[in-house]
């Protein structure tokens, strides 16, 4: 089969920082008060970040998604970077403690965000793609979740991955979600570096002191460019780029994909001798 490569992925490695960062770097993604949303054409992704502070906010119905509601055609999910919070989905609240994660499956019409205590403000961190068919709304506790680990410290890089959102617990369209914790000490994650011809991911970075940072490589496996991340930014990582970082300081990051298939091994490799 012939693989039409994008231009984008070509010119990826000459563009300048600015211009790199405009088209692959999600910044203020939670500012009190409000839902923030961002649209992706590559796999028609939606991210988007809520965060209450004092009073309940409402999901809104964007224009440029020209449906009666935002979940006519549509499933998220949803986790909760912050204090503890409340997802209330058609009349029905959902408790979410840190980490926990919701799923809203196609046909939900209204979905409103408020945090328990507004000294410890809930942040709810949204990616949606489009669904093609209904699932009901899941509740995962993250800390029910055993969890993974991954990496050894030789390489710096152990980890413990949490799936959330996978097809192993409950069936989903094609969103698949889950949050990864380095190891004290350990600073690289998803090691070794790939990329997935099948679908595209995003990578929200978080517990990051504001002083600190994560330098996220990305692009073609053989024109290599990073990313200087802060707390709170997400990074859009199409099918045709690697995706692996390294922070200054202990982080987190919540993961998650959409695309052809929801198979997590299903991974090109990009071996680290031939990057460039």
């Amino acid at each position: 089969m012939k693989i039409r490569d994008q231009s984008l992925s070509l010119l990826a490695g000459s563009l300048p920082t600015s211009e790199l960062r405009s088209e692959f770097l999600v910044s203020g993604l939670f500012q009190s008060g409000s839902v923030n949303l961002h649209w992706w054409e590559t796999d028609r992704t939606v991210i988007g970040g809520v965060a209450p502070t004092t009073a309940e906010v409402a999901l809104h119905n964007p224009a440029a998604l020209r449906a009666a509601s935002f979940f006519e055609r549509r499933e998220a999910g949803i986790v909760n970077l912050g204090g503890p919070g409340l997802v209330r989905v058609d009349g029905a609240d959902h408790a979410l403690a840190p980490l926990d994660a919701l799923y809203v499956g196609r046909g939900a019409k209204a979905v409103t965000f408020r945090s328990t205590d507004a000294a410890r403000p809930a942040r709810f961190y949204l990616l949606s793609y489009p669904a093609h068919a209904a699932y009901p709304t899941r509740h995962v506790a993250f800390q029910a979740l055993k969890g993974e680990r991954l990496g050894q410290r030789e390489g710096a890089n152990e980890r413990t991955i949490y799936k959330l959102i996978h097809p192993g617990a409950f069936p989903t369209c094609q969103l698949v979600m889950g949050v990864t914790r380095l190891e004290p000490g350990s600073v690289w994650n998803t090691m070794p570096p790939h990329t997935h011809l099948r679908r595209s991911e995003v990578y929200l970075y978080f517990n990051l002191p504001p002083e600190q940072a994560v330098f996220h490589f990305m692009g073609r496996p053989d024109s290599t460019r990073h990313l200087v991340v802060r707390d709170g930014e997400a990074v859009l990582s199409p099918p045709w780029s690697i995706h692996s970082g390294a922070g200054t300081s202990h982080y987190s990051f919540a993961w998650g994909m959409g695309g052809e298939n929801q198979e997590f091994t299903d991974m090109d490799p990009a071996p680290l001798p031939q990057l460039r």
